[in-house]
């Protein structure tokens, strides 16, 4: 489970052999949410709305890279960090 960014106790988080759609886990104390690439929404789980809210700006902003981690993790090559929420 390699770590994509970390920011505010937000970790982001893509698995090796995981199931389409495209999406990236986010955890949270003991909160996880999934969340999908192309329509950057929240498909199962739940946060605190200022953590979903922090969650899915970032997504927003880094959409193109998170899909190519996406690309990258199902042809088993390495992931690279994204820059965390500031």
């Amino acid at each position: 489970m390699p770590e994509i960014s970390r920011f505010y106790g937000i970790i982001i988080t893509m698995y090796y052999n995981d199931h389409n759609p495209p999406h990236f886990h986010a955890r949270y104390g003991d909160d996880v949410v999934i969340v999908s690439i192309e329509d950057m929404e929240i498909i199962e789980g739940n946060f605190p709305s200022r953590a979903s809210n922090m969650v899915l700006e970032w997504a927003k902003q880094n959409k193109i890279k998170l899909q190519e981690n996406w690309d990258n993790i199902r042809n088993e090559k390495p992931v690279f960090r994204i820059e965390p929420l500031v």
